[in-house]
């Protein structure tokens, strides 16, 4: 890869982070509000954004803003995977200067591979939040939960990758659903969410907001069941439209 092409592979990353974490799915990210994050001119963002659409990454409305595709969600959950995986080793093995782990991490993560993520994240205990205790989302490795991986030797190239875009049951809306495929933790923490009857493949929904805010609703099989906001974040789901 010439430094050209690496340098624009970053530059759509960038963009790509910026619209995941201001917008997911669900709301257009103005062109204002990317030049302010990334401060660049909004005539040069208005030039990517377009380009962004031919590659499919995102749809984009003139004077509305942009909106990632299914496309663009799973190249920036990696993206931002990786960058939050990357904050915590900062932190928590190399103990740099809390001020200095945004931009660090920004400057690696371009750069670390799948097999070094992977590795990290075992060396970590599959860490669910970084430092600024946003959460981390899942891999897309083709595994239940994280001692599957835990217990798999193959190289990550022989490893299948999962097509869904998945997401937390934090990140659902009131009303929404989703078919738990994902769960981050050890058998310890499968046996304690079997309990509560949930298990890959369960159909879970979201009930209206708890007045606490950390308290999550959910119905499974027509039972009601409470979850913290922590639990939540560590389960994942395919959204049901």
């Amino acid at each position: 890869m010439n430094a050209r092409n690496k340098e624009l592979s970053e530059n759509i990353e960038e963009y790509l982070e910026v619209l995941y974490k201001q917008g997911n799915k669900k709301n257009h990210v103005s062109t204002t509000t990317i030049s302010k994050q990334l401060k660049i001119a909004p005539g040069s963002v208005t030039q990517m954004l377009k380009k962004l659409e031919d590659l499919g990454y995102i749809s984009y409305i003139p004077y509305k803003g942009a909106i990632l595709t299914e496309k663009g969600i799973k190249t920036s959950q990696k993206i931002t995977r990786k960058h939050r995986i990357l904050e915590r080793f900062l932190a928590d093995v190399l103990k740099i200067k809390k001020e200095n782990i945004h931009i660090q991490a920004c400057n690696m993560e371009h750069s670390l591979s799948d097999e070094a993520e992977r590795a990290m994240c075992h060396m970590l205990d599959h860490p669910d939040e970084c430092p600024d205790e946003k959460p981390i989302p899942a891999c897309d490795l083709d595994f239940n939960s994280c001692e599957e991986c835990l217990n798999e030797d193959s190289d990550i190239e022989e490893i299948g990758m999962r097509n869904d875009n998945l997401i937390s049951i934090s990140q659902l809306n009131s009303k929404e659903s989703g078919k738990i495929s994902f769960i981050r933790g050890n058998s310890i923490v499968f046996k304690k969410l079997m309990g509560f009857g949930i298990a890959i493949g369960t159909i879970v929904s979201v009930g209206e907001a708890d007045h606490i805010d950390d308290i999550i609703n959910l119905f499974i099989n027509d039972s009601d069941i409470k979850l913290t906001r922590e639990i939540a974040n560590n389960i994942f789901v395919k959204p049901i439209n």
